[in-house]
C-alpha cells in the first residue's frame, strides 16, 4: 500500500488535524522568543497548502521540549502561535490543553480558522502513547496529517495510535514526502560510489547503521570519537580520548565483519591535554598517553577527501571531531566544505551533522539535510518508521 500525502485528499469543508514538530529552541534569557524558527518554517509549506484547499478549520498540534508530563510555561507553545500568525497572516488561537472543554465550541464557531493546540506533552498520556488520549484528540477533525518527521520514530498518541480513528482519512505532509524521498535514495537504490561518513561519541548508539552500511556503501569512513574505539581493537593507543570499553567490544565485533575492509580511519589526530585545551598535533595514528584526541588532523581530512572524490552517493551522520571548539572545527568543517562541492547526491542524516553544515554556511549546497535526528537514523537503519508505516496501513486497537 503506497503512502498517501496532503496533496492526495480532498479537504475542501473539512476539518483537518495536523501533527507537526514544533519543538524549536527557544533563547535562554527570554523563554517567550524563539532563537531558531527552520522546524515552524518547514511546516509552513504544508500549513498553507491545507488553507488553501479550503478547509473549514485547521488544528494543529506538537510538543515542545521535556515538560514531562507536566504543565509547564515555559514549555508553552504561545511563541509558536505568535510566529505562526506572522507568517500566515492571520490569528492563531492557542488553547490553554489540548484537552480544553473549548475546544469543541471553538470548531463551531467561524472565526478561529486556525487552532493551536497548546503542548501535548504537558500530558504523560502523550508519550505513553494512551489511546483515549489519541481518541479525544481526533474527535476535533475529519482528517489527519501528519508532517512530524521527527518525531515519526516514537509510538506516541499524537503520531501513532491517532491513526486508528481516521481509517483512510490519515495521510502525510509535504516535510515526511521530501525527507522520504531522500532517505530513499541512499537506502533503496544508491548511485555507486556510495560513501558513508559516520562520527560522534558511540559506537553502541549506532552499531545497527554501521552494519547496514557496511553492506551497502563502497567505502565508511569513521571519524570524531568514534574512531578511537576501532583504532584500539586494531591494538592502536588512544591516550585520554573517549574510548569505552563496551564500545571497543562492539568494534572488535565490527572489525570481524566480512566487509571490515571497506572501513576507513584517522591517521593523525588534534588533541590536547585536557578537553578543549591548547591544541597539539599528533602526527601518527597512535595517540600519546597524556593527549585526549578531539579531531581528526591534516592527513586524515586528505585521506579521506581522498576516499570522497568520485562518489556519487555520500551520507554523512556525526561529527569529525568537538566542531564547537574553534580549535577542533577543521576537520568537520573540512568534510562539510567538500561535500557541498562533490558532484554527489550528499544526505546529511540529522544531530550533529547538521549543526556542522548549519555553522559552516553549507546547507543549501547539501542535495538534503535531514531533519529528523534519531528519526532518520532509524529510518536508514530499518527502512521506515512506526509513525509512517501507521500512516500507510493504519493501525489496529481490537476496537
Amino acid at each position: 500500500m503506497a503512502l498517501k500525502f496532503v496533496d492526495e485528499i480532498d479537504l475542501k469543508g473539512k476539518r483537518v488535524i495536523a501533527r507537526f514538530d514544533f519543538n524549536v529552541p527557544l533563547k535562554k534569557d527570554n523563554k517567550s522568543e524563539i532563537s531558531d524558527t527552520t522546524r515552524i518554517d518547514l511546516a509552513l509549506e504544508t500549513i498553507k497548502y491545507i488553507l488553501d484547499q479550503g478547509c473549514s478549520k485547521l488544528i494543529l498540534m506538537s510538543h515542545l521540549g521535556r515538560p514531562k508530563g507536566k504543565v509547564n510555561k515555559d514549555f508553552s507553545l504561545e511563541p509558536v502561535a505568535t510566529y505562526l500568525a506572522e507568517q500566515l497572516g492571520q490569528e492563531v488561537t492557542l488553547t490553554e490543553s489540548c484537552l480544553d472543554r473549548g475546544i469543541k465550541t471553538l470548531l463551531t464557531l467561524n472565526t478561529n480558522n486556525i487552532i493551536l493546540l497548546e503542548n501535548l506533552r504537558f500530558h504523560p498520556e502523550e508519550t505513553a502513547g494512551d489511546v483515549e488520549f489519541a481518541r479525544t484528540l481526533s474527535e476535533y477533525a475529519d482528517i489527519y496529517v501528519n508532517d512530524a518527521f521527527g518525531t515519526a520514530h516514537r509510538k506516541h498518541a499524537s503520531t501513532y495510535h491517532i491513526n486508528a480513528f481516521f481509517k483512510f482519512k490519515s495521510v502525510g505532509g509535504f516535510l515526511i514526502k521530501k525527507e522520504i524521498e531522500a532517505l530513499e535514495k541512499v537506502v533503496d537504490k544508491p548511485i555507486k560510489p556510495f560513501v558513508g561518513i559516520t562520527g560522534g561519541a558511540k559506537v553502541s548508539d549506532k552499531i545497527k547503521i554501521i552494519e547496514r552500511l557496511l553492506i551497502n556503501v563502497d567505502t565508511l569512513i569513521i571519524g570524531g570519537a568514534m574512531a578511537y574505539p576501532f583504532l584500539k581493537a586494531k591494538g592502536h593507543s588512544v591516550g585520554k580520548s573517549l574510548c569505552s570499553e563496551d564500545d571497543v567490544k562492539l568494534a572488535t565485533k565490527l572489525l570481524k565483519n566480512p566487509s571490515s575492509s571497506k572501513i576507513v580511519l584517522p591517521i593523525d589526530h588534534i588533541g590536547s591535554t585536557e578537553f578543549a585545551g591548547d591544541p597539539q598535533s599528533i602526527s601518527g595514528v597512535d595517540i600519546p598517553e597524556d593527549i585526549m584526541a578531539l579531531d581528526i588532523g591534516p592527513k586524515s581530512i586528505e585521506l579521506f577527501k581522498d576516499k570522497l572524490y568520485g562518489a556519487k552517493t555520500v551520507l554523512w551522520n556525526g561529527p569529525m571531531g568537538c566542531f564547537e571548539e574553534e580549535s577542533y572545527s577543521n576537520g568537520t568543517f573540512s568534510i562539510a566544505k567538500l561535500l557541498s562541492e562533490l558532484n554527489a547526491y550528499t544526505l546529511i542524516g540529522g544531530g550533529d551533522s547538521v549543526s556542522a553544515v548549519k555553522q559552516s554556511g553549507l546547507t543549501e549546497k547539501m542535495s538534503h539535510v535531514s531533519t529528523g535526528g534519531g528519526a532518520s537514523l532509524e529510518y536508514l537503519e530499518d527502512g521506515t518508521l512506526p509513525g509512517i508505516q501507521a500512516l500507510k496501513f493504519g493501525v489496529d486497537l481490537n476496537l
